[in-house]
């Protein structure tokens, strides 16, 4: 029965060659409706991660519950220590010291709340390729009073390159400190909400600003996104028993789990409409086919073929164009 359905389907080639084409198009049509979904995710994860996050992140434990509030209780008095640690591990680019700050912007006119971050400038250049600089340049070494700030705090505070704005911030310790900085340049990141209060000045300065020679965090810049779980498995067994805790950018990126879990529900039902087409089109031609052949089945039932036998033929012919289609599609989709 195998050889007389396999003969069957190459019988008529037009008919076949219909069909054929239905599957092949609609498993094509999926494999690359899949691969632009997933880029979408790619693109959006590696944005993530290359605009602030980084890989990993070290932080004391219940800095992220509590340190917002109490600062000077969750820190990292020497940061130097873990990097040299991390420094050691395979995948490991790079791995930088951070220490975040809030308070004022001061233009000389007005005032703008501000969330700041001390920085290691040349590593953060090679973590963020995915910030885009609006206008001016990015933080380097040698600008110890330089800062670079978001595009809507530049808009807010009428601030450009070459302009100067005062800091005014708590130290840990609750003293009122302030410092002038340059404007070196203005950035923009996948979120405009950071970027509404957003700062950056040199670790070294925001040590000046807030009387410490320590940071709330240590980011990890691995070379391949897909080592995150197993270095950060390594650095957990690690550094865990001393105190600190170990979160990936997964476990930071709230935003990104969200949009990801939208846009699959999104483009889930758009994969399930274009299978829907696909079935509905594979079943009208196959249907068409059954019709043509009535002649046919009425001369095997009169020649003694059971009903049950043409149905087992027409559903292995059927099977064997749908394996055909199906293999014929995944190797030019894949292509």
């Amino acid at each position: 029965m195998f050889k007389l359905a396999f003969r069957n389907i190459f019988r008529n080639r037009l008919r076949t060659s219909l069909t054929l084409a239905a599957i092949v198009t609609g498993v094509i049509a999926i494999i690359i409706s899949g691969g632009f979904i997933e880029d979408v995710f790619v693109q959006l994860r590696e944005s993530t991660i290359h605009s602030r996050l980084g890989h990993i992140q070290i932080f004391r434990q219940g800095y992220l519950e509590h340190g917002r509030r109490e600062p000077s209780h969750y820190l990292i008095d020497q940061p130097e220590n873990i990097v040299a640690v991390i420094n050691t591990l395979p995948h490991v680019q790079t791995a930088m010291a951070r220490i975040n700050f809030s308070g004022l912007a001061n233009n000389g006119q007005a005032d703008l709340p501000i969330i700041g971050e001390g920085v290691e400038p040349d590593k953060e250049e090679l973590l963020g390729t995915a910030i885009t600089m609006m206008a001016g340049r990015s933080l380097q070494n040698v600008d110890e009073y330089g800062i670079v700030i978001g595009e809507g705090v530049a808009t807010a505070l009428n601030l450009r390159p070459g302009s100067y704005t005062t800091l005014v911030v708590n130290t840990l310790e609750g003293a009122l400190n302030t410092l002038e900085f340059e404007v070196i340049g203005i950035f923009r990141t996948f979120s405009k909400e950071y970027d509404d209060r957003a700062v950056r000045i040199s670790y070294t300065a925001a040590n000046q600003l807030l009387f410490t020679q320590s940071s709330h965090s240590v980011v990890v810049l691995l070379d391949r996104t897909e080592k995150t779980e197993q270095i950060a498995a390594i650095l957990k067994a690690a550094l865990e028993p001393q105190g600190y805790e170990v979160k990936t950018w997964l476990e930071l990126a709230d935003f990104y789990q969200k949009t990801e879990a939208l846009y699959r529900r999104q483009f889930g039902a758009l994969q399930i409409i274009i299978l829907v087409m696909l079935v509905l089109s594979v079943v009208s031609t196959i249907n068409m086919t059954i019709y043509e052949r009535t002649g046919e089945f009425g001369t095997m039932l009169a020649l003694g073929s059971r009903q049950q036998k043409i149905f087992r033929l027409i559903l292995l012919e059927s099977t064997l164009l749908g394996l055909i289609g199906g293999l014929l599609g995944v190797v030019i989709g894949t292509a």
